[in-house]
């Protein structure tokens, strides 16, 4: 079974709505197991993190940044860098925030910055822009625009159980997908390579 771990940090359960798509994404996919890992449960769910194939990385964006919480972590992990525990695995990143922009893009190429030093290999999103036409809708997949991961926009006034919408919790699910499914196709290639 290859094994995909979503590590996260949600503030007030938006990213937390968003997690929980890119995990349901991921597990879609057939021989995949997919598993939540709150940044607060990481430390001692560290072996659920060694034993992943493919580690998602989510944060809220607050200051331009990744959350105070996830800095935390990231910087749990320089042991694990140390020896390189992670290298080779497959890494993607996701976000959110209540601005469009909201910097969203610096969270993820803090992530991306992140894995590469830990010698992972980064999946981008892999869906092109929508929303961005006269005749597009705010409905549509990848909404917000982005290449290097998921970004979600939620509204600063309304609670989790109402945002982020629709459209970007299926871009996290199809985030979740196309890592699941890379995940699937690089154990094979392991395996292959090992026999």
């Amino acid at each position: 079974m290859t094994k995909v771990a979503v590590v996260y940090h949600s503030g007030y359960g938006h990213t937390a709505r968003q997690a929980r798509s890119v995990v349901a994404g991921a597990a879609g996919v057939p021989g995949v197991e997919a598993v939540p890992v709150p940044v607060e449960e990481a430390e001692a769910r560290w072996g659920e993190l060694e034993a992943a194939d493919a580690i998602i990385f989510g944060s809220p964006t607050y200051m331009g940044s990744v959350s105070a919480p996830f800095k935390q972590f990231m910087d749990q992990s320089s042991k694990t860098w140390s020896r390189q525990g992670w290298k080779d695995k497959l890494a993607a990143g996701f976000t959110n925030s209540a601005s469009w922009s909201g910097d969203k893009l610096n969270t993820l190429i803090q992530m991306a910055v992140f894995a590469g030093q830990h010698g992972m290999i980064w999946v981008p999103l892999g869906l092109p822009p929508g929303n961005n036409t006269s005749t597009a809708r705010s409905t549509d997949l990848n909404r917000v625009g982005s290449y290097l991961g998921a970004m979600a926009q939620s509204n600063a006034d309304q609670d989790a159980d109402a945002v982020p919408p629709p459209a970007d919790l299926e871009t996290a699910r199809e985030l979740g997908r196309r890592v699941g499914e890379m995940a699937v196709t690089f154990a094979r290639g392991r395996n292959a390579l090992a026999a």
